[in-house]
């Protein structure tokens, strides 16, 4: 069977390109690392990928705010091409830097198929600084995104200065009407984090972690799923180790992890 062809962007100032490419081969796709220029140069075409990703780090040093530049620069050289890919049922994820770059172009949250029009922002921890933390996400089980289905509950790290998730309310409340916040932060039982730092490293307006379009098959959120990709990823993976020896479980080394999962629904989306 052919793989699926995923293209995962890399570019000035990105980091997060390699443990993007290496998720998505463990999920089963044929991951391909491309510079922007070759995209923007037509060495590369994007018509040729089945799902597009931007990951993490910080385009252009984040000199403009997080995804400014970058999001410019797709924009303008690739506006057409970017709209025309989201209309061949193709699939977007956007992972940390990737999710801010989305909601700048205005991919995201696209309200009534309307994916030009910028209308949330993400901001300036409330905190002052940066964070580099693991955290507890709970998922909507009601929400149409591709990447998130039978997932529950689950654990990714953060790492970013710039992560709270603001909008009018207005929009935040279109948002949970229609399904499309995705993930919230909680604590461990999967109850919300109700603001309260660190559950909520950030201050996002309703613990916001992740929300995708009205179709559910552009995705963005800040957790790094692509950084979970193996048990021993998790800092409590050395308990969880002891203790389902204790209860003569499988050591669970060998399982798929939540954050594989992710991109593993998205590849499965295409078979």
């Amino acid at each position: 069977m052919t793989k699926v062809k995923a293209l995962v962007l890399t570019g000035f100032g990105l980091n997060c390109d390699v443990e993007t490419a290496y998720a998505l081969e463990l999920a089963g796709a044929e991951p391909h690392r491309v510079h922007i220029n070759s995209l923007i140069n037509g060495k590369i075409d994007l018509d040729d990928f089945k799902i597009l990703a931007l990951g993490g780090g910080f385009s252009w040093g984040d000199d403009h705010g997080a995804g400014v530049i970058q999001a410019l620069k797709l924009s303008n050289h690739l506006g057409d091409k970017l709209l025309s890919f989201i209309e061949k049922d193709r699939l977007v994820i956007g992972i940390c830097n990737g999710f801010q770059t989305l909601v700048n172009l205005g991919l995201l949250p696209g309200f009534d198929n309307n994916y030009q029009n910028r209308s949330t922002s993400i901001t300036w921890n409330d905190c002052g600084n940066f964070r580099d933390q693991w955290v507890h996400l709970a998922f909507n089980q009601k929400s149409p995104c591709v990447f998130t289905k039978e997932i529950e509950k689950a654990d990714y790290p953060v790492r970013h200065g710039e992560g709270k998730f603001i909008g009018d309310k207005a929009i935040i409340d279109q948002l949970f009407l229609n399904n499309q916040v995705v993930l919230q932060y909680s604590n461990k039982n999967g109850e919300p984090a109700n603001n309260e730092f660190p559950l909520n490293p950030n201050g996002s307006m309703s613990d916001i972690a992740g929300i995708c379009d009205p179709t559910g098959k552009i995705f963005g959120l800040m957790p790094h799923p692509e950084a979970y990709n193996h048990f021993t990823n998790h800092p409590d993976w050395t308990r969880e180790k002891s203790l389902r020896k204790r209860q003569s479980k499988d050591s669970g080394m060998d399982e798929i992890t939540s954050g594989i999962k992710i991109f593993k629904n998205g590849v499965d989306y295409f078979k």
